[in-house]
């Protein structure tokens, strides 16, 4: 292989590590339009045994956790102790960046 292909393949190998690293940032204000489109329901109120916005006591657990959990559970649903979350809020509309921007915006809006 020449040192320019090694070089050209190399280049791509980067980029496509720095696209996904600039894509898994959260945006807080695009989760707070999906919260409120699909997931104030039950964060509002706690149905459900959702754990309420802004409620530091029930996320700090859940905070502790990671967020990659927080968002795996969201994604594909969670039945705890005290209640359950459905796979996606019940909107199987939701895209993954939709959901990770949703769990940014409630654990920061909850500390």
């Amino acid at each position: 292989m020449s040192r320019f292909m090694s070089t050209a393949i190399c280049a791509l190998f980067i980029c496509s590590i720095c696209s996904v690293e600039a894509s898994a940032v959260d945006n807080v204000a695009a989760g707070k339009t999906t919260y409120d489109a699909a997931c104030v329901t039950c964060h509002k109120t706690g149905l459900m045994g959702a754990p309420k916005l802004g409620d530091k006591a029930a996320w700090a657990p859940r905070i502790a956790q990671g967020n990659a959990l927080l968002v795996s559970h969201a994604t594909n649903g969670f039945k705890g102790k005290v209640g359950m979350m459905p796979a996606k809020g019940g909107n199987a509309k939701l895209t993954p960046a939709e959901i990770s921007n949703a769990v940014a915006y409630m654990v920061k809006s909850s500390k």
